[in-house]
């Protein structure tokens, strides 16, 4: 039995399926299935059963994985600990963002720091804010899109950041588009429309559902897809009215066109997570410190260059 398999089994443990848990762990799905078949050799008996597209842990198991999290939880300290002590020199940054920030503001924030700090090593990790969320505790630092505060690991400092709008994507030409530049339409006029929506688990997607159900309004789903560049294909393809970020729709060629939803902005913040924060590193700091220099106007919520590691803190 060794550190490591104990970890992958804490990792199987939280999330209840080995593909989520190889992804938090950076590791192939065939990596964390030996290790987890090396952990129930060394005990002799099944820790776990598969339990339709998951797994549930035996009772056997479920004893060894809180000895397994207490050990997980003291080897994360420890290296919190060792990179807090450690210069830039020689350090590792590793970034995780979700779709539209590590699309649009990451390869801006990751160019400036290098010019600070070209020693760093660089790692970067991206996925939806569910998929981010889930890769917490391997990170420094994570741009994440939607609210994110009550799925959290314990320890977590959340900055709010940029805030960002929604808007509905037509190709040109369509019904919808107003006459008037950024003339507003109401949710109400894409009852009866076919709409394409991000993956479950994106920060768009949430937003854009919450937003029709508050209005009472029904959504006639034509398309799933993953990734904002998905969503314009698909709107290019004709096959429904899109959503996404309006900061994604930068560089466009005129193709596509936007849609303002009203009266109000349909609006949402990003956030900036610090995992570990009470022993956050010395290169997750700078950066944090220039994300924030990023949002004018904002002081993200409460960090400052003493504590930079400020924000909204959820205890262990």
């Amino acid at each position: 039995m060794t550190p490591e398999q104990l970890i992958t089994f804490a990792a199987v443990a939280e999330h209840s399926n080995i593909s989520r848990a190889a992804l938090a762990l950076h590791l192939s799905q065939p990596a964390v299935s030996g290790q987890l078949r090396l952990l129930q050799e060394e005990f002799g008996e099944p820790l776990y059963l598969r339990d339709g597209r998951g797994v549930r842990l035996t009772p056997t198991g479920e004893q060894l994985a809180a000895y397994a999290a207490r050990l997980r939880e003291n080897w994360r300290d420890a290296l919190a600990f060792r990179d807090a002590l450690r210069g830039l020199e020689r350090g590792t940054l590793r970034i995780g963002a979700s779709t539209t920030p590590a699309s649009y503001r990451l390869p801006y924030l990751v160019a400036a720091f290098h010019r600070r700090y070209p020693d760093v090593k660089l790692e970067t990790a991206s996925g939806n804010t569910a998929d981010v969320v889930a890769m917490l505790g391997e990170l420094d630092i994570a741009l994440v899109e939607g609210p994110v505060g009550s799925q959290l690991p314990a320890d977590c400092a959340v900055h709010p950041w940029h805030e960002d709008e929604i808007v509905a994507i037509a190709p040109r030409g369509h019904e919808l588009v107003g006459a008037a530049a950024g003339e507003r339409r109401d949710l109400a006029a894409f009852a009866n429309l076919p709409l394409v929506l991000r993956e479950d688990g994106s920060g768009v997607r949430q937003v854009v559902e919450r937003a029709f159900a508050r209005a009472a309004v029904p959504m006639r789903v034509a398309l799933e897809i993953a990734g904002v560049e998905g969503v314009k294909e698909a709107v290019r393809a004709g096959m429904g009215i899109g959503f996404v970020s309006a900061m994604s729709m930068r560089h466009e060629d005129g193709a596509l066109q936007q849609i303002r939803m009203g009266p109000e902005p349909l609006a949402r913040r990003f956030s900036i997570v610090v995992p570990h924060a009470g022993a956050a590193s010395r290169v997750a700091q700078r950066f944090l410190e220039l994300c924030l220099l990023d949002a004018p106007g904002e002081n993200g919520g409460g960090g400052s260059a003493d504590n930079p590691a400020g924000g909204t803190r959820f205890p262990p």
